[in-house]
């Protein structure tokens, strides 16, 4: 009820837009994310388990590429929806961080301590990449409940991101499908490693998700409140 209330308000206070249900369907890919890449360690245990085939990794070098057997081939199949589902997430949190960094501004009437550019730019530009995504999140959820402390969902997903991009083998890795199956045959341990951080990760966003949004939900239901009681208050003195 008081979700409702809630969400009913933003269309009270002018300038917020509601989050709750967009929060929940961006935790929710987040955890979908998180599946599809234990699916993807699962298949490179499968694939270490079999071990390389007497013809060698599948790319040869010189642009050679031997044909793939039917293990090889289904983990390119795994890769190929690992990265669907990952754009989609990847679409939908973009789209959520920039409705609570606009609801912050619009609840506390300060500006953003990052421009909107840096929603999209500071995942990519280096070395601010290393902060910035967190300091948005941050700064949102601050600018919401500054009463409150940072939920530690937030640095734990952080830290796992960061720890899934430098191991070189999560999310972001640039490794071609080959490239990643030839290094399960010889190494898997970094792969799973980064896949672990990968899916630590989504779930520590979703849940990092559905408190920043339920801080906001919380702020503008008791804005309405305010406003209810103000106008009650103006009714009674006139």
């Amino acid at each position: 009820m008081d979700e409702d209330m809630g969400e009913a308000a933003a269309r009270v206070r002018p300038g917020t837009r509601p989050v709750r249900t967009f929060g929940a369907l961006t935790a929710g890919a987040l955890l979908a994310a998180g599946a599809a890449w234990l699916v993807r360690g699962i298949w490179e245990i499968r694939l270490a388990a079999a071990g390389e085939p007497a013809s060698g990794p599948p790319d040869q070098g010189d642009g050679l590429h031997r044909p793939l057997n039917g293990l090889e081939d289904s983990y390119h199949v795994v890769t190929s929806v690992d990265g669907g589902v990952a754009f989609v997430c990847a679409l939908l949190f973009l789209a959520w961080l920039w409705r609570v960094r606009d609801n912050a501004r619009m609840l506390s009437g300060r500006t953003p301590k990052y421009l909107g550019i840096w929603v999209y730019l500071g995942w990519i530009v280096p070395v601010v990449n290393l902060w910035f995504p967190r300091g948005i999140v941050a700064d949102a959820f601050r600018a919401t409940a500054p009463e409150r402390r940072l939920p530690r969902s937030v640095n734990v997903w952080w830290a796992l991101w960061l720890a899934g991009m430098f191991g070189g083998a999560g999310i972001v890795s640039r490794d071609s499908p080959d490239e990643t199956i030839a290094r399960a045959y010889h190494g898997i341990w970094p792969l799973l490693a980064a896949d672990a951080a990968v899916v630590g990760a989504a779930v520590a966003g979703a849940v990092a998700v559905r408190a920043v949004s339920a801080a906001q939900v919380e702020r503008i239901r008791q804005g309405r409140e305010e406003d209810a009681r103000q106008g009650l208050a103006g009714v009674a003195g006139g």
